[in-house]
């Protein structure tokens, strides 16, 4: 059990050190604003599964190329993340584009459509009601 809470410390680290250096040292035009939402570390510490989103437009292209660019500077960062951190072994990082917030924000937007549409849908319902319980009182 002792094992898991390390990995997740491990984690933690990683993406507060990947979120640094990202913004700070990777210099590539290609790379837009970058996120690290989340890591995941191997049980054995061999791999970091590092999850990112973007600020912006997030059509497949941009985001082929942002993960294309992290890939390629994944040793540089790995390097300077072992200056940073004291491991005997830093992991390998793979990184993933992240959906989850995209899909949030779709869903939000979904469930405020439908609210509106009920409330224009109630609205309706409420001016029919009155105007018909007028009619009868003439």
């Amino acid at each position: 059990m002792r094992e898991f809470k390390r990995t997740d410390r491990v984690a933690d680290q990683l993406q507060q050190e990947l979120a640094v250096l990202i913004q700070r040292e990777v210099k590539d035009p290609r790379l837009g604003m970058v996120t690290v939402s989340g890591v995941d570390v191997s049980r054995d510490l061999g791999y970091a599964e590092v999850y990112i989103t973007l600020l912006g437009d997030n059509d497949p292209e941009r985001v082929q190329e942002n993960l294309a660019v992290l890939k390629h500077a994944a040793g540089f960062l790995r390097s300077q993340i072992a200056r940073r951190i004291k491991l005997r072994h830093v992991p390998e990082l793979r990184f993933h584009y992240d959906e989850s917030v995209v899909r949030g924000q779709e869903l939000s937007s979904l469930i405020d459509q439908a609210v509106e549409a009920d409330r224009v849908h109630h609205s309706d319902d409420l001016e029919n009601r009155e105007s018909s319980s007028g009619e009868g009182e003439r």
